[in-house]
């Protein structure tokens, strides 16, 4: 675990009631959480924005009417075309019209954005939102563990978040 730094901060009144009511309500235990929790927020941000290269994890959720045509078939496709940035889908119903979906992503940060953009602009997509996370890309490496067929090895990349 990395050293710890202390550095003060000073807030006028207002400022500082708005933040204990901001951690109250998302219930840190203390304001150093807080701190940390919006610090790592806002680097992030800042980092997607400079960044547009390197890889990311992405959950990308929209809601869509399913009546609406051809719409959820338009998804779908879209999401095929995909495939290697699509990792999973979640589906909920939430009433007798309305659907959400939440797509997990995994890719290029420019690919993952690309496609989000894409998806959310379909006629009938509506409060559909990105929250991408940049990640290091370990390289591949072998595990042997776990149900691999004889003679096969399993390769994989790790993903570290980089906040």
């Amino acid at each position: 675990m990395a050293e710890l730094e202390r550095f003060t901060v000073s807030l006028d009144g207002d400022l500082a009631a708005a933040f204990e009511r901001l951690i109250a309500e998302r219930g840190y235990k203390n304001r150093s959480e807080a701190v940390r929790d919006l610090l790592r927020g806002e680097l992030e941000r800042s980092r997607q924005t400079a960044e547009g290269e390197g890889h990311c994890v992405a959950n990308l959720s929209y809601v869509y009417n399913h009546h609406e045509r051809d719409l959820a078939e338009r998804l779908t496709t879209l999401q095929h075309g995909q495939h290697d940035l699509t990792v999973a889908t979640m589906h909920a119903h939430l009433d007798h019209e309305n659907c959400l979906e939440s797509v997990i992503l995994r890719g290029a940060t420019a690919a993952v954005r690309t496609f989000a953009d894409a998806l959310m602009a379909e006629r009938g997509v509506r409060h559909g939102q990105v929250n991408l996370i940049a990640v290091e890309i370990d390289s591949g490496h072998d595990h042997q563990h776990g149900y691999v067929p004889r003679g096969k090895v399993r390769t994989h990349v790790h993903m570290k978040p980089k906040t």
